[in-house]
Parts: structure tokens; C-alpha cells; sequence
């Protein structure tokens, strides 16, 4: 306790060490934008959610000591207003990262994180995740979700009805046409009471995507104020769970590997690619993984918490 009577507990310099890193693109001050921090054992689950806060990215990482011996390292992951079971970009970021500085090694590692352990390939570029469990949610409202982002009924995809799926991360996913996407202007309270009707409590948010199936490729937005994040220029969770979701509407092949690219943040000014592949069987996606590259923003070190 400080003279003061506030409580803050003062690092030394060298604690809680930290990075900004540019995640699923290639130049900085593009992409999602991440920090990384180090050295966080000792901090409660409050103290990471504050520092998450402060630094009001759409995802900050913790980086912990893994829990078993199968995994390489244990992610914690937090937007500013809560913590999430696993994320796309907080993943290939922080594997990105920790490779960069020789804290693991390049090539297939584990990551241990809410979803539980999920391969890792790194390299000196990027890197690519496994996404969690796949599963198909039910159908959804898309008059209700349309006008939550600002569209109406005519705004969406005929053939595409929208749906609720997941690898690791649940959300709603609403197909459009292509020249809706940019046109999208979210109403948090209208998310919010679409998500409780479909049953969707617990989902970061909607992922609004116009999807050219020849050309395998994705035009998204996303859409999270919920969680903090009112627009995510980059999701890899969504990007992978959209895999999902691709295959259970017929848009992605039944059987075997496919895979996509999905651009996201253009309307923000960040422009983002993932890219995603997925393995399926019987007409369900089995396995999926999202990849991309990161550049290193800043280094610093937090001398201070609440």
C-alpha cells in the first residue's frame, strides 16, 4: 500500500515485460494489433483484466508457464472487458513473438490455453493455430441480426441462411451480399438482444461475410462491443469457426482439405488476411487452423499495477 492508500504494486525493471505486435499482416501499423506481456505469474485474474484494459487492444496475452508437460507455453487471453477461452490473432501473435525471442523454438510447438491444447507451427514470418473443437449451432434470426448491424433483410445472402458455429470460440455469422459488408454500422443494443433471443449468451459477437466461393475468399467484419471490442480489424477464432460454418452450408467441400483467405479491417484502416484451412468428413469440418504473418510494433515494460 502506497502512502497514498492506493494499492500499487511497483515492477522492477525486470518484470512484466512487453511487446506490441501487428498480427495477420505484413507491415506495421496494419493488421490487429496485440500486446504481449511476460513475467505475469504472480497476477490475479483482475490484475490482467486492469492491465487488458489499459491497454485497450481488442486482445492482450499473458504468457504463463504451461500446467503440463504436453504444452510449450500457456496463453491467458483478454479483450478489455473480459477473458476468452482462445483467439486467432492472440495465438499467432504470441507464438510469433515468443519465437522472435528465442523463448521457444520455430516449427510445431503446443499451446496450452482456455480451449485446451492446440497445435502451433511458427515460423520467422508468422505462424498458423489449430482451432478448437468444431461445432454447428442453430439456425438464426437474420432479420434481427441484420438490423443489428445496420442492414436490412434485403442486405443478406439468399443463399446462405445465417447460423451459429464455433472451433474454440462461438459466434453468430451472418452472410451478406458483397456490397453490404461495408455499409455495416452495429448497434451494441440490438447485438445484445438478438444474441439473448438466438441463445447465444456467452458468444463475443456477430461476423457479418460475403463469401466468393470461386475465388475462396472472405470480405468480414466483426463486431464484438460486448467483450469491449466494438469492430476487431482481424479474428482469427471467427475465421476458423466461419471454416465451420462453411462446410456445414455446402459452400466448402464435404470431404478432405480445403482452404481460404478472409480479409478483414479494411473499413477500419487495417487492413487483415487469414489464412484458413479446414479438414472435413461426412459434410462436417473436423479439423481447422488460421495463419497469417506479424510484425513487431514496440517493447516496453509495465513498472506499475493495480
Amino acid at each position: 500500500m502506497c502512502p497514498s492508500g492506493r494499492s500499487i504494486t511497483v515492477r522492477s525493471m525486470t518484470g512484466l515485460r512487453y511487446e506490441i505486435v501487428d498480427v495477420f499482416t505484413d507491415r506495421v501499423y496494419a493488421g490487429n494489433p496485440l500486446a504481449v506481456v511476460h513475467g505475469g505469474t504472480d497476477l490475479s485474474t483482475a490484475q490482467m483484466q486492469a492491465v487488458a484494459k489499459e491497454f485497450n487492444l481488442s486482445e492482450t496475452t499473458f504468457v504463463l508457464p504451461p500446467t503440463t508437460p504436453d504444452a510449450d507455453y500457456r496463453l491467458r487471453i483478454f479483450t478489455p472487458g473480459s477473458e476468452l477461452p482462445f483467439a486467432g490473432h492472440p495465438s499467432v501473435g504470441s507464438a510469433w513473438a515468443l519465437a522472435a525471442a528465442g523463448l521457444i523454438r520455430t516449427g510445431a510447438v503446443v499451446q496450452e490455453c482456455g480451449a485446451g491444447l492446440l497445435p502451433v507451427r511458427v515460423d520467422a514470418e508468422g505462424a498458423r493455430v489449430n482451432g478448437g473443437a468444431p461445432q454447428v449451432g442453430r439456425a438464426l434470426d437474420g432479420a434481427a441480426f441484420a438490423a443489428a448491424v445496420g442492414l436490412t433483410i434485403d442486405d443478406l445472402d439468399p443463399a446462405v441462411p445465417p447460423g451459429a458455429a464455433a472451433a474454440g470460440v462461438r459466434y453468430a455469422f451472418v452472410p451478406v451480399r458483397p456490397d453490404a459488408v461495408a455499409r455495416c454500422e452495429v448497434d451494441p443494443a440490438g447485438l445484445r438482444r438478438a444474441l439473448a433471443a438466438a441463445d447465444l449468451g456467452g458468444s463475443p459477437g456477430v461476423h457479418v461475410v460475403s463469401f466468393d466461393r470461386e475465388r475462396s475468399h472472405a470480405h468480414a467484419r466483426m463486431f464484438a462491443p460486448e467483450v469491449g471490442v466494438v469492430e476487431d480489424p482481424a479474428t482469427g477464432s471467427a475465421a476458423v469457426a466461419l471454416a465451420v460454418f462453411l462446410v456445414d452450408r455446402g459452400l466448402l467441400p464435404a470431404d478432405g482439405g480445403s482452404a481460404f483467405t478472409v480479409e478483414q479491417g479494411i473499413e477500419m484502416g487495417r487492413p487483415s488476411r487469414m489464412d484458413v484451412t479446414v479438414r472435413a468428413e461426412a459434410g462436417a469440418a473436423v479439423e481447422t487452423s488460421v495463419g497469417g504473418r506479424a510484425a513487431l510494433v514496440a517493447r516496453g515494460e509495465l513498472v506499475a499495477l493495480p
